[in-house]
């Protein structure tokens, strides 16, 4: 088996792609971070097909981080576990914690069976760069690395897992995600939302969701006034973007200082909204723009995450009216 031998596939999850290999193999490890040009200090998460193996990799694994493995895996779920030494320091950036997910991906799950072990599998991208949704988007970039690639089409959900990790018995999510804080704390009862850039948590820095273009985004609970305001602030520029919801594209197609106009998805289909970022994103990067204009959605359920994203994307340069 390629995987279990060390080798590096390129496969689909219902996230994003992944760059996977045998996660318990120091070397083969170390190969992906080559690859990517990810830096050392930026831990990866280990991929898992069953509960034997999530306890083959941590200890100490508590009655509550039972409870929500039991609840959110298989899934676009990341638990933060303390590991065992059978776990590469090189996954972990010498940390004694590690990042556990078991994909809800069919090729996924049996890529993991049939390696008979734990995956590293960071996003297929090289670092800095924008994460693919689907094979067309990173193949060129990792064609001469790779020992298999798995065409899955289009990735499911589009967006990164939610990271949480359990502190005196709270969920903490450390990473928005697709899993919601509304939906773990109907599991737990509680939970606290972080968003900490740290170490322990796999892609910290989110520097994949920057763009190479100047980027503001703006966001209202009323409408018009987040509509005037971009229309206002592209007068400034002389090629804007604007990267808005379907519902208010109209009104920024007729303004002569906005050259062009990507929608996302309606507002009122935020799943829609995670699966198609990405690639709106890279519709954005193809560009030669002086300014991108970002519509926010409200913070609240899926929208947490997305804002997330959305705050990467223009390194914090955020007006809220």
């Amino acid at each position: 088996m390629i995987l279990k031998k060390g080798g590096i596939v390129l496969f689909p999850t219902e996230t994003v792609y992944g760059i996977g290999t045998n996660g318990l193999d120091e070397k083969a490890v170390e190969k992906i971070y080559d690859i990517k040009k990810r830096d050392r200090k930026n831990p990866t998460n280990l991929l898992v097909s069953n509960m034997a193996m999530v306890e083959a990799i941590a200890q100490d694994i508590s009655p509550m981080e039972y409870k929500l493995m039991e609840a959110f895996f298989p899934g676009p779920f990341t638990i933060i576990l303390k590991k065992k030494k059978i776990v590469p320091n090189v996954v972990t950036a010498n940390s004694d914690l590690v990042g556990v997910r078991m994909p809800d991906s069919s090729i996924a799950k049996k890529l993991i069976e049939l390696a008979g072990v734990p995956i590293a599998a960071p996003s297929a991208n090289i670092s800095g760069k924008l994460s693919g949704t689907n094979l067309t988007n990173v193949i060129d970039e990792f064609a001469d690395h790779l020992d298999f690639a798995i065409d899955g089409g289009e990735s499911k959900i589009g967006m990164e897992s939610t990271v949480v990790r359990v502190i005196d018995n709270v969920p903490h999510i450390l990473r928005p995600g697709f899993i919601t804080p509304e939906q773990i704390k109907k599991i737990t009862g509680n939970v606290i939302l972080e968003e900490n850039k740290t170490p322990i948590l796999p892609s910290s820095n989110m520097k994949h969701y920057q763009l190479d273009i100047k980027s503001i985004l703006i966001y209202s609970e009323d409408n018009q006034k987040m509509v005037d305001t971009i229309i206002d602030l592209s007068q400034k520029y002389t090629n804007c973007v604007v990267l808005c919801c379907t519902e208010n594209a109209e009104f920024y197609h007729t303004e002569k200082s906005i050259k062009q106009v990507i929608c996302v998805a309606s507002k009122t289909n935020l799943e829609k909204y995670t699966k198609n970022l990405f690639s709106s994103l890279q519709k954005v990067s193809s560009l030669s723009s002086d300014m991108l204009l970002i519509e926010g959605v409200k913070k609240e359920g899926l929208g947490i995450a997305i804002m997330n994203r959305l705050l990467q994307v223009c390194n914090d340069n955020f007006i809220e009216i």
